[in-house]
């Protein structure tokens, strides 16, 4: 890893999550254009969400992230992301996200962690990969009712 990459994907990474922040702040997914996130997101990017997760599967390209942020608007009335630690930059990037969010079926809020894996090459981000603590904790609080044991 070179001082360069490091602040390559720094730049990268901090441009995207201030776009993200304008983006949810625009009114986010169905009210806000994807255009502000495009410029950071290579067109073959891929992001690889837990399948078990309401919004789960790989999303590909541009056309796959707008429809992943649809998704997940439909999941979440409220997606805050209250801090962040970049653990590692790079060509591989290590982001760890404390989120708070509300189902948008339920109401109900949950905090909780993502450790994210960002591919960052040529300036652009080529795959995403979340990792989360508790899936099952995530399908529960936005099913309408609970799922059987």
């Amino acid at each position: 890893m070179t001082n360069s990459s490091t602040t390559d994907s720094m730049a990268v990474l901090t441009g995207m999550y201030a776009a993200e922040a304008q983006y949810l702040a625009a009114g986010g997914p169905g009210e806000a254009s994807f255009e502000l996130l495009a410029p950071f997101f290579a067109p073959d990017v891929e992001l690889h969400q837990a399948d078990a997760l309401p919004y789960g599967g790989t999303w590909r390209g541009h056309d796959g992230m707008a429809q992943f942020f649809l998704a997940m608007g439909q999941a979440w009335e409220r997606f805050d992301m209250v801090e962040q630690k970049f653990l590692a930059t790079g060509e591989t990037a290590v982001v760890l996200t404390q989120v708070r969010a509300r189902a948008r079926a339920t109401g109900r809020e949950l905090s909780f962690p993502i450790l994210q894996a960002i591919t960052v090459k040529d300036g652009w981000i080529t795959e995403v990969r979340p990792f989360y603590w508790d899936t099952r904790a995530i399908v529960d609080v936005c099913a309408e009712s609970s799922p059987s044991a």
